[in-house]
């Protein structure tokens, strides 16, 4: 309720500038004997506010990166950054009259739309990815450990298939993985899956013929291994949760009663799989959008405070 305060606080006030300074601009355009012009009082006045509202959303970047600088809360911050770097947009075309006018302003203009309309698609982007890593990735994992994660899930899968097929001369053998296997689900932090009966089964040398085993190998080796090693390069199938459905019932069609359990411990790797690269999609989405705001927002400033000097020079 705290946070819904603070941004309805944020919203209304801005509303309200906004207000008394589109009442201030439409006075003075229609009184004024010339067209607005940025080296008016009020020219200047709109200008310095404006500048002032940019310097203080960049401000929001060198707070993150000093860690000693505790001056106001972050969420207060982060409200002012948006809203007052949405104020400098109209701040900015009260102070030239809506006219852009040379090449500076011009590119100033420009640089300034780009850092709004990003900063606007960023934090509608911050409130809709939470939702959706909500719903499509309910096994979160830490993002920076995805890799190791995703090695852990082969390593579960090829013990699987070795416990009712034997070795697949691709790794280490499941019954020399027994113990190691068993803490696999906390080092994961995901939720457990039954392939611990499997290695269990392992552990009694409960395996299948191989002419039962074929059908698993294959699809396991040609398919699932190479979709858990590089699912963008591997994924068609498996990547997607119905056709990746529709492969496993097959599968199990050709399987004997006892592997039924291990393919579908297979198929819940391969959704913990999927999960991990919706959350790594998910990732770039919410911080790709920082690539273009950011440095666009450092050229802004840079170039605003040259236009500033040479507005007060000349």
């Amino acid at each position: 309720m705290r946070i819904d305060k603070t941004h309805h606080g944020w919203a209304i006030a801005s509303l309200g500038t906004l207000a008394v300074f589109t009442a201030a601009y439409v006075a003075y355009a229609v009184q004024a004997p010339e067209e607005p012009r940025g080296g008016s009082a009020l020219g200047l006045a709109f200008g310095v506010i404006g500048f002032g509202f940019m310097i203080f959303a960049a401000l929001l970047g060198a707070r993150k990166r000093v860690p000693t600088w505790r001056i106001g809360r972050a969420q207060t911050w982060m409200r002012g950054h948006l809203w007052l770097g949405l104020l400098s947009l109209p701040m900015i075309l009260f102070h030239g009259g809506f006219h852009f006018g040379g090449i500076l302003t011009s590119v100033l203009m420009l640089l300034l739309i780009i850092t709004v309309v990003s900063g606007v698609f960023g934090a509608a982007l911050q409130h809709y990815v939470p939702r959706v890593m909500t719903t499509d990735v309910k096994l979160e994992t830490i993002y920076d450990e995805i890799g190791n994660v995703r090695k852990l899930l082969r390593e579960e899968a090829d013990r699987g298939v070795e416990a009712i097929c034997g070795p697949l001369g691709v790794g280490k053998s499941a019954s020399g993985e027994v113990l190691r296997a068993g803490g696999l689900s906390a080092a994961r932090g995901m939720a457990t899956t039954s392939i611990g009966a499997a290695v269990a089964a392992a552990a009694e040398t409960i395996v299948l013929s191989k002419e039962e085993c074929a059908p698993l190998q294959k699809f396991y080796l040609s398919e699932m291994r190479p979709f858990l090693e590089r699912p963008k390069l591997h994924g068609p199938r498996l990547g997607d949760a119905d056709k990746a459905h529709g492969a496993f019932s097959g599968l199990r069609t050709l399987m004997p009663q006892a592997a039924q359990a291990t393919v579908q411990d297979l198929e819940d790797i391969c959704d913990e799989a999927r999960q991990l690269v919706r959350q790594e999609q998910l990732h770039r989405l919410l911080h790709g959008w920082l690539l273009v705001h950011i440095p666009i927002s450092l050229a802004l400033i840079l170039l605003g405070a040259v236009h500033a000097v040479m507005a007060l020079r000349f």
